[in-house]
């Protein structure tokens, strides 16, 4: 594969698709306001899901590099098609990474196993975080997830439905909740994330459901997601078992 603006074989396959069809444009010498083959062409060209060709699109929609247009498909954006001086791989730029990218990236095998999917409305502490009227539809998912068939976290994922009403139909035993929401239309793209972890000892329903015992620490990470747009789209917490979990992050001085 040649090897391009977001090129990385660790990268999520969106990632990959996206990296393949702008070298593709380049190649092509594409100009601003030229029209892409139609997502059906490009399924087969890339040998990707359409949900996965759309989460690719919405990554290089969001990099200035391509446009949609309601009715007609694709089109190379206007005026400046490739960021030439952007040299960085995408893997050097912070992203907001769900549970199923991590793992696609790390080449490991996921499950999931839905407890509760629902729509119901938004409480009014849930409205304040999500800045949303209370009482507005919001999807509500518990969900225990595995990696290589190993148990390692209890899930709870709220999402205003608003911003992406195909979660309501998701069966998300299997669908990724970011791929779904990449491919909402329009696009709600992850883009930034306050998370924090805290330590304490599991509730006797996390026993149960993470089959542990009552020495066994919790870390329990709870993260607010924003979109493209700066707008909050889901908030999620996670417990994790505390021997199939580590915290890592890299700090930096700006000053």
């Amino acid at each position: 594969m040649p090897r391009g603006l977001f090129a990385d074989d660790a990268l999520p396959l969106y990632e990959r698709t996206a990296a393949r069809l702008l070298d593709d444009l380049r190649a092509a010498a594409a100009r601003p306001g030229d029209r892409l083959p139609s997502e059906r062409a490009m399924v087969t060209r890339y040998a990707v899901s359409r949900v996965t060709l759309r989460a690719a699109l919405a990554q290089l929609e969001a990099r200035g590099v391509v446009r949609p247009s309601s009715s007609r498909g694709w089109f190379v954006a206007e005026p400046g098609l490739f960021p030439e001086t952007v040299t960085a791989p995408a893997s050097t730029v912070p992203q907001v990474q769900g549970f199923a990218d991590y793992a696609e990236a790390n080449g490991l095998r996921t499950a999931s196993k839905v407890l509760s999917a629902t729509v119901r409305p938004a409480t009014v502490a849930e409205a304040e975080q999500l800045r949303i009227a209370p009482g507005a539809d919001l999807f509500d998912l518990h969900r225990l997830r595995f990696l290589d068939g190993l148990l390692v976290v209890l899930e709870h994922n709220r999402l205003p439905l608003s911003a992406c009403p195909a979660l309501a139909d998701a069966d998300f035993s299997t669908a990724s909740l970011y791929a779904t929401l990449r491919a909402a239309d329009p696009p709600q793209l992850p883009r930034v994330a306050d998370y924090s972890v805290e330590a304490r000892h599991p509730t006797a329903r996390e026993m149960e459901l993470l089959e542990i015992g009552a020495t066994m620490p919790m870390l329990v990470a709870t993260q607010l997601t924003s979109n493209q747009e700066g707008r909050p789209i889901e908030l999620t917490v996670q417990v994790y078992r505390g021997d199939r979990y580590r915290f890592r992050a890299s700090i930096t001085n700006q000053t």
